[in-house]
Order: structure tokens, then sequence, then C-alpha cells
């Protein structure tokens, strides 16, 4: 059956996907709660294709915050490839930390796209990983404040391609529902000695691959389907993302200059638990 969606649906949804996208508290996991409450099927191929999509007004918020960063690291990277004495240069090493993180969850999530458009799209993993993750979170601040007390942190100067690696390989987790992209990544930055400022804007830069290659796929996957959804709707879903994303990405490098992701865990825990008792009583239906 076409779903239908409409232009107050089609703003609502936009304004989710770009204060979530960059918070540690799971853009999917909200957006899979939203679109429930919207009456929407969550696993209509449609439906899973047009969240994907309006990521992109996220991804233009973050190309548009940091062009001129990015710009420096890709010619930097571009110039480390030419040139052996570049290679020392701590941009050309960061760029290649982004590189190398960026892989891990593309591969699993091309692997894995049936189970995470599917099964994964239930409402009680929604509520297992806002919870579980928000432990990580504990864990991955308590190591930056002992870190930091002891004088050890890193910042961009000494991220390696190493930590690239495993911040993309604990990025995979995100696929999960609840867990969080940024919530993962950040906090798999913490845990390797980095500072908070530095593993935030790693987490934004290794969103730009994640989420372009989600959104095309799907874009690609889904056309017939989305063409039901109207182009007008597709198109006030991006620009809503984008203004709410680039003002959600201003306001989180603020915070995380003099702020801890603790602040997070509550809300976390709480809206999963208001999950759970929301299923439990049957006023929501999981799929």
């Amino acid at each position: 059956m076409p779903v239908e969606l409409s232009y107050l649906q089609a703003v609502v949804l936009g304004v989710v996907e770009g204060l979530t996208e960059f918070l540690p508290i799971s853009s999917t996991g909200h957006l899979t709660v939203v679109e429930h409450l919207l009456g929407l099927p969550v696993d209509a191929p449609a439906v899973t294709a047009y969240t994907a999509i309006i990521q992109i007004g996220a991804i233009v918020a973050t190309f548009i915050y940091f062009a001129r960063k990015i710009a420096r690291l890709f010619l930097a990277w571009v110039h480390g490839l030419r040139d052996a004495e570049a290679r020392t240069d701590r941009d050309y090493r960061l760029a290649w930390a982004v590189v190398v993180g960026s892989i891990p969850v593309g591969l699993v999530g091309f692997a894995l796209k049936d189970v995470i458009a599917g099964p994964l799209r239930s409402l009680w993993v929604v509520a297992a990983g806002l919870v579980l993750w928000s432990a990580v979170i504990w864990v991955a601040e308590q190591r930056h404040d002992i870190l930091e007390r002891r004088g050890e942190q890193r910042g961009e100067e000494g991220v390696t391609v190493r930590d690239g690696l495993v911040i993309g390989l604990v990025q995979c987790f995100s696929l999960i529902p609840g867990v969080s992209r940024s919530g993962a990544t950040i906090s798999a930055g913490l845990i390797r000695g980095i500072d908070r400022v530095t593993a935030t804007e790693l987490s934004f830069f290794m969103a730009i691959p994640a989420l372009t290659a989600a959104g095309l796929f799907e874009l690609v996957d889904a056309w017939g389907d989305l063409k039901t959804l109207g182009a007008g709707q597709m198109l006030v879903g991006i620009v809503v993302a984008f203004v709410t994303a680039y003002a959600s990405i201003a306001w989180l490098l603020r915070f995380v200059a003099t702020n801890s992701l603790r602040a997070f865990i509550g809300y976390r825990v709480a809206l999963g638990a208001a999950l759970v008792l929301a299923l439990a009583a049957g006023w929501l239906s999981a799929t």
C-alpha cells in the first residue's frame, strides 16, 4: 500500500532528524518512535528510505559548518599521497583516521541492510539500545575524567589511524537503533584518550561518508516507493533537517567544551524506560 506523507509530518520528521542526528541520543531511535506516533508504517521501504534521505540536510549542514576544516584535511590528504614529507602533517594523519574509520560501518551496513531495515526497527530494540549504551557513555566519561586529571588526553595532533579504525569499528554499533552514531563514536574517542571536543569533531567528520552512503543507497533502492511520498515533502524534510542540524552542531560543540555527555544519560534511560512501559502496557506496538 502506498505511503502518503503530509507536509506537517515532513516538517516534524525533519526537525527530529536535525536535532537528534548529532546528539548522543539516537536519531534513528527518535525517528522510529515519532513515525509510530504519526501513524506511519516504520517498516515500509518508503518510510525507511525517507528517514535516510532527509539526512542529506544534516550532511550539508556539516559540510557548511566545517567547510574550511574539511577543505584543509582534504588538501593535506591529497598532498600527502603525492609527497612523502607531507605525510608528517597532523592533518594528513587526521584525514586518514576519518577515511579508515568510515569504512567499517559501510561494509557492515551493506551486509546487514535487511536486518537493519527489518527486525532492528522494533521499539524494543530502540529501548534496549537507549538504556544499555548509556552505560558505555558513562564508562567513556569516567575514562575521560581520569585521563584529564593525569594530563594524558590527546588533541588533533595526537589522533592516529588506529584511533580512526577503533572509532569506526565502534560506529558499527550505531546501526542498532537507540545506540546513537555520535554516542558510539564520541564514546570510543574518549576511551581512546582523545579529548571531548576533538572526539566530537571526529564524530561529525565520520558522519559525512556514513550518512551520504546511506542516503544514496536508500534513494536508489526505494526510488519507486519514494515517488508516492511527494518531492515537495522530501524537499521540506531535507531543508528543515539542514536548519535544525546546523543549530545542533553549533550547540553541541559549545556544550562539550565545558560539559560531559553524562547530561544525556538521564534522558536516554528515561526515554528507554518510558518506551518499555508503553510497549508493555500496549500503548505502542513494537513494529
